[in-house]
């Protein structure tokens, strides 16, 4: 569990995990460099509680806290933690008694809920929805080019599937979509657990608001990093189906990546434009239904369920939704 500034919520969390019915369990809790009262709220624990380890940060940011943690850790499963929220009383057995069952090659799931001392946003909200829908129907990495499709603070794992994966050692952020598509790339199986057993915590100093790491363009980066190494087909044309702000961006990177693709979209206004030397095309180009892979960078719930029927009713299967 990376810690950081957290003093206002920390005892909230580190109570939800004491608390714990399933006993048998270690935290690794790495302070990074707090200017608040962080560190000495988990030492207080830790004095407390032996199963409790607390421990500074030897570099700087998340991914060298989880890396620092693990690299201390002695248990067989592995999970991760946020210290500004809270777990459920029967996380940790409910997410270990599935993994025992099923033995190595899965990633155990809950469901999670957000909560706020003030209006809950209802981005957050939806959000949820859609990780849940996912994670009960164990369809989650059908569509990671959207969204972390992973909750990084519910999740539980082999230690030797996690190695598999590359544990903590990748530098990319954002650090949890990065091992979502590690997961994804190694094939893990999911098993949902289906009750929540995360909650969420939504404030304004949240680090996924404030910290650059977690800018969109961040996003665009790993979505094309991994759909470069996992899904793409040199055999197959490439298309890239919408020319707002995120597929220009993803044409951006494309280029960068000499991947010789062909744009398309259904507005009018835009079609015969030429952006960073690309010609765009009418949708209706795809017309060689076996051989076409879509990017899709359309982002509107209307827009999405139109393309889908038309790709539907056109018979073409290898596409994927980046929005």
């Amino acid at each position: 569990m990376p810690v950081k500034n957290t003093s206002l919520y920390l005892e909230e969390c580190l109570d939800s995990i004491v608390n714990q019915s399933f006993p048998n369990w270690e935290l690794l809790a790495v302070d990074d460099h707090s200017s608040d009262h962080s560190f000495s709220i988990l030492k207080k624990y830790a004095e407390k509680d032996s199963r409790i380890k607390t421990i500074k940060n030897n570099g700087s940011g998340i991914i060298h806290a989880l890396r620092t943690a693990y690299e201390n850790s002695k248990g067989n499963l592995t999970a991760r933690m946020d210290s500004d929220d809270r777990m459920s009383s029967d996380k940790l057995k409910s997410m270990h008694n599935v993994l025992i069952k099923n033995g190595t090659g899965h990633l155990a799931l809950g469901l999670v809920e957000y909560f706020s001392e003030n209006e809950l946003g209802q981005g957050y909200k939806k959000y949820a929805k859609w990780l849940n829908n996912l994670t009960k129907q164990q369809n989650n990495f059908s569509e990671i080019y959207k969204e972390c499709v992973i909750p990084s603070p519910c999740w539980m794992i082999w230690k030797s599937d996690l190695e598999k994966c590359g544990a903590f050692r990748s530098d990319i952020y954002p650090e949890d979509y990065d091992l979502c598509f590690r997961f994804y790339q190694n094939d893990l199986k999911i098993i949902p657990v289906l009750k929540t057993l995360h909650h969420w915590r939504d404030y304004n100093e949240r680090t996924s608001r404030n910290d650059p790491n977690y800018l969109d363009n961040r996003f665009t980066d790993i979505k094309i990093k991994y759909f470069l190494e996992i899904d793409y087909k040199k055999e197959m044309e490439l298309f890239l189906w919408g020319a707002g702000k995120k597929g220009k961006n993803i044409a951006k990177k494309l280029i960068e990546n000499k991947i010789n693709f062909r744009w398309i979209c259904d507005n009018k206004n835009k079609i015969g434009k030429n952006i960073y030397g690309i010609i765009l095309e009418d949708f209706n180009s795809l017309n060689n239904t076996n051989k076409s892979q879509i990017i899709i960078s359309v982002s509107s719930p209307d827009g999405i369920s139109e393309i889908k029927k038309w790709l539907v009713h056109n018979n073409i299967p290898d596409y994927y939704f980046f929005a």
